[in-house]
């Protein structure tokens, strides 16, 4: 366990490069727009099917 790890920190010291700090940004900012997106279009989604399960439970069973 011990050798995974230090061959691990071996290998991110020298065969990982982070991209610039303006590509990062970027990026950051693409991610946070995108889960917005997404957690608006789930509310959406559930706000519309409990709404039709509410409809069926109150006026058809009814």
């Amino acid at each position: 366990m011990f050798t995974y790890i230090s061959e691990s920190i071996e290998e991110l010291k020298n065969n990982v490069s982070l991209p610039p700090r303006a590509e990062s940004t970027n990026l950051m900012v693409i991610v946070a727009v995108f889960s917005i997106v997404f957690a608006l279009a789930t509310w959406g989604v559930d706000t519309v099917f409990g709404r039709v399960i509410q409809f069926y439970f109150n006026n058809i069973i009814n």
